[in-house]
């Protein structure tokens, strides 16, 4: 099959990730994928890379018709079998481009909220594309409450590939170099530094526990300044360590003893994933597709958002019994290799892509 790939974002986040993961295993059996993408984008740089075929469309906005008629005429050149749309702009330019041409579309559903019931989501969900994915089990549950039809819709976890969260270090010297004590607990946690991540429940929390763990935190955003001020102020500044963007995830999760994903809202959690993959006990939210994800007292612990002294006592209970703690990591990792890899996703899209075209 040959099949577009709409994605006008300008980063390369986590979404990012599961689409060149599909690419990649899309590839490898055989179909043809071209990835329509913003000029000068990291999306469109990633395609480059893979030598993949790329159509550069400028995406400014919704109402961009220009970009419609661009994605229609590239669409008309290739012929391809089906369009796939991985961002909601994705849905409406390049859904309604693929409307135009008559070629069928699917959709990706990454956000953890309800589908807006309204004429331009009508439209999405109704006429420009034949199935929606959703990453999540929340993810569904949200498209259903949202509208769409159970039987347009349907369940296509993200994933993972263990093999790129291999160490490249060993455990100690990555400890070294973070300025970690030998004997000195860590807690990791992964994302976005936006109020949403909840990071600053974690820096609260763990200003609470009496063993006095060290927290790791990668990753960059706006909130950077409040939450090392939140830490300053909370005494921790020799206890938190703000990591920035790392590049370095693999070696980060095998210095760490726990993972903590206390996010107020999440789609899936997909640093969350990645944790579980390298056998680190987690503790999460129990919102969005973690709730699904992370499986209380197994693979981990699910806690409310917000809730300081909760996070706090589990923090410190989970860290206070090694064997627990390696058992959840164990049972998590097992998880992952046994529902949540690549050709598990590349598997259920091929047979979406199929269905769609089939009508």
């Amino acid at each position: 099959m040959h099949i577009f790939h709409v994605d006008p974002e300008m980063g390369f986040s986590g979404g990012e990730v599961q689409v060149f993961l599909l690419i990649d295993g899309l590839v490898e059996r055989g179909h043809t994928c071209t990835v329509v993408a913003q000029p000068d984008s990291l999306v469109e740089k990633a395609a480059k890379e893979r030598n993949l075929r790329t159509v550069s469309v400028r995406m400014r906005g919704d109402w961009d018709y220009l970009a419609v008629r661009r994605i229609s005429w590239a669409l008309s050149a290739a012929q391809p079998d089906v369009v796939h749309l991985h961002t909601g702009r994705a849905n409406w330019l390049g859904g309604w481009a693929a409307k135009r041409e008559g070629i069928p579309a699917i959709s990706t559903r990454r956000m953890d909220r309800r589908v807006k019931n309204n004429r331009k989501s009508r439209r999405i969900y109704g006429s420009f594309v034949q199935h929606t994915a959703a990453i999540s089990p929340a993810v569904l549950r949200q498209l259903h409450e949202g509208g769409v039809p159970p039987e347009r819709s349907e369940l296509i976890w993200s994933v993972v590939d263990p093999s790129k969260l291999q160490p490249s270090r060993p455990r100690g010297e990555m400890r070294k170099e973070l300025g970690l004590e030998e004997s000195q607990s860590t807690v990791l946690a992964a994302g976005a530094l936006v109020a949403r991540k909840g990071f600053d429940c974690l820096i609260e929390a763990i200003a609470r526990v009496e063993s006095r763990p060290m927290l790791c935190i990668a990753g960059e955003g706006p909130a950077q300044d409040e939450l090392w001020d939140l830490a300053l102020g909370l005494g921790l500044s020799d206890r938190v360590k703000l990591l920035g963007k790392r590049k370095d995830m693999p070696d980060l999760l095998g210095a760490a003893d726990l993972f903590a994903m206390p996010s107020r809202a999440e789609g899936l959690g997909i640093a969350a994933l990645e944790a579980m993959a390298a056998g680190l006990p987690v503790l999460a939210s129990e919102v969005g597709g973690l709730q699904d994800l992370v499986l209380h007292g197994e693979t981990g612990r699910l806690l409310h958002a917000g809730d300081v002294p909760a996070w706090a006592v589990a923090i410190g209970q989970t860290l206070a019994d090694p064997a627990e703690t390696r058992r959840m990591g164990a049972a998590g990792k097992e998880r992952v290799e046994r529902s949540f890899l690549p050709a598990q996703m590349v598997e259920a899209y091929e047979k979406l892509y199929r269905r769609s075209c089939d009508g």
